[in-house]
């Protein structure tokens, strides 16, 4: 927890208070901002003042459970004095944060029951979204991140070319969707890479389902003639380093057929407009917002008769922590219409695809804003169809 960061991006919007509150391990962020993960049955509150020192409210019946975290801790044992203790710490404030979203419009930072909600209102404070705050505190890059993320770009994209390399080599001897996973997730173990979850490895129509997963009983045969999409991403091991994460499509013939190219060619120039917009609001100093891009790229596949075809968002954050979808800014007006601002220090994928029945296209980038030089892409790009005879 940066507590100097976080505290000036709170003077600087007016929040008196952070109040981030968990019951039974349901809020993420908190244990995000403690950096350890305890087993606690009881509510837990942390108090991050906009000036002054963090402090924690745990219940009496386990103190051991906050116990050891350089924080001071107050126990309370009924409900009257947790909610004097809550009194005491946000009555004289016009504004506190926390993780919740108007209309739960965004589940990824809602995590405040109702109640809980009500009970805070009730003490005083206007509550206030905390989900550009929890981007500031933990979807921006360390120096080591970022270092991190580069070397897992890298090998993640050396990877990937073993892998096609791997389907040319084997594309008449029999050779399964199955098959390439396994050799996928055996490359990315030996080098000591974190994937959490194995690679999407589909042909045809499979990769017409944007969250396909081959199984060794079911797996679909590479043959001459076949589309193949390869979503693949890892990183070096612990929550403070970075995913990268990339998909590419290959064609196992020496021509793309005219439906696949012309389907490819719309998700390229979606990705590219989406990438365009990133350099343009840098340089004008604009600060853009998640669902804005994913309008752009929206917009393009609607052009080309697609609109309907692309059903997931346009992106999703790259960051510290336990997953490879990170607490920052999504790029989404889909699935929710995510209104966080995309702020230097922060990543995210940049990936439009287009879903048929017959065949899939997704082209996933990875994107870096660095805070002096702007966005950044750093993985590599696909602008050809692999070929894969």
């Amino acid at each position: 927890m940066d507590l100097q960061k976080i505290q000036t991006y709170m003077q600087q919007e007016g929040i008196g208070a952070w109040l981030v509150y968990d019951f039974r391990g349901g809020n993420p962020v908190l244990w995000q901002l403690l950096g350890q993960r305890r087993q606690t049955t009881r509510r837990v509150f942390l108090i991050v003042p906009a000036a002054g020192a963090p402090r924690l409210l745990g219940s009496a019946v386990e103190p051991e459970a906050l116990a050891g975290l350089g924080i001071d801790i107050a126990h309370y044992a009924s409900w009257e004095q947790l909610h004097a203790l809550l009194r005491d710490a946000v009555e004289s404030l016009p504004q506190v944060a926390m993780e919740y979203w108007p209309g739960g419009a965004l589940p990824t930072v809602s995590w405040v029951d109702g109640g809980t909600l009500e009970l805070v209102r009730s003490l005083g404070p206007e509550v206030v979204s905390s989900a550009d705050l929890c981007q500031v505190a933990l979807a921006t890059w360390s120096a080591d991140a970022l270092a991190s993320h580069r070397d897992a770009c890298r090998q993640v994209a050396e990877v990937k070319d073993a892998a096609f390399e791997y389907i040319r080599r084997r594309l008449h001897t029999g050779l399964t969707e199955f098959d390439v996973q396994s050799f996928i997730v055996a490359e990315l173990e030996q080098r000591g890479l974190d994937s959490g979850h194995p690679p999407i490895v589909a042909v045809n129509g499979n990769s017409g389902n944007p969250h396909y997963e081959p199984r060794a009983d079911a797996a679909v045969p590479i043959e001459p003639g076949a589309w193949l999409l390869i979503d693949l991403w890892a990183r070096h091991p612990g929550e403070q380093h970075v995913f990268g994460d990339m998909t590419w499509v290959a064609f196992a013939g020496p021509r793309v057929p005219a439906a696949h190219a012309e389907v490819f060619a719309a998700v390229r120039e979606a990705r590219d407009q989406v990438l365009a917009r990133l350099d343009a609001a840098w340089r004008a100093d604009e600060v853009l917002q998640g669902w804005q891009l994913d309008q752009v790229a929206r917009q393009v596949l609607t052009t080309h008769g697609l609109g309907e075809q692309f059903v997931h968002r346009t992106g999703h954050s790259l960051g510290p922590g336990p997953s490879i979808h990170a607490l920052g800014v999504n790029l989404d007006d889909l699935e929710t219409h995510d209104a966080r601002s995309i702020l230097p220090g922060t990543g995210f994928s940049v990936e439009p695809g287009a879903y048929l029945p017959e065949f899939g296209v997704r082209l996933e980038v990875n994107v870096y804003v660095d805070p002096e030089t702007g966005p950044e892409v750093t993985t590599p790009i696909q602008n050809e169809v692999i070929l894969l005879l």
